[in-house]
């Protein structure tokens, strides 16, 4: 697999209301998961940095990365590159409502990537790479819409943003080489932020 871009360079400082990033926060989904916490899907490209992205955010538990939205059961990532099964390349997040909303996940999720480019980031190109939110809720459902106009009104993008916001789908956790990849690899995440004037 090509080294591709990803988005740990692109953080922001922590404004009011926004998401604080904390690149200390680690933990294991399998032995945190509480009732009280709450789960997100988003996809905006490679998994790999969004990924490494969401885990630097406070108040989230951990992150698994996946497949969602296509037609395929039981999808691996040979057959997902191919384009011919519609997933995309997600990452589910687990967090704690107490210590970061769903708004301000959805904060990190617009500054983490281009959501101005079409079933591609940067040089990563085909729908498994789309921008994508998956709502499990109207509040989920809402809150996302919102927050898309509000960006798309804003004037910080050069062009229109086409994230779809889709309702849940299954989501089917990747192969175990790509959980966690650059933490094991040892590689430091590199911005792909494209189009962006802010």
């Amino acid at each position: 697999m090509a080294q591709r871009q990803t988005f740990a360079q692109c953080r922001r400082r922590s404004h009011r209301g926004q998401a604080s990033i904390d690149s200390g926060w680690l933990s294991s989904l399998s032995n945190q998961m509480t009732s009280k916490n709450k789960i997100a899907t988003f996809g905006a490209g490679c998994f790999w940095g969004v990924e490494s992205a969401f885990r630097a955010v406070e108040g989230v538990v951990d992150v698994a990365a996946g497949y969602a939205g296509g037609t395929v059961p039981k999808p691996n990532y040979r057959a997902v590159c191919t384009g011919k099964t519609g997933h995309a390349e997600v990452v589910q997040v687990e967090y704690d409502p107490a210590r970061v909303s769903f708004e301000q996940l959805l904060e990190v999720f617009w500054q983490i990537h281009d959501p101005t480019t079409l079933n591609r980031q940067g040089p990563d190109v085909g729908t498994q790479y789309r921008s994508i939110i998956f709502y499990s809720d109207d509040h989920e459902r809402r809150a996302a819409e919102e927050s898309k106009r509000r960006l798309d009104e804003s004037g910080k993008l050069a062009r229109p943003v086409v994230t779809q916001i889709v309702s849940a789908a299954e989501f089917y956790r990747a192969e175990e080489n790509h959980q966690r990849y650059y933490e094991r690899s040892g590689i430091a995440p590199s911005c792909g932020i494209r189009g962006r004037i802010d």
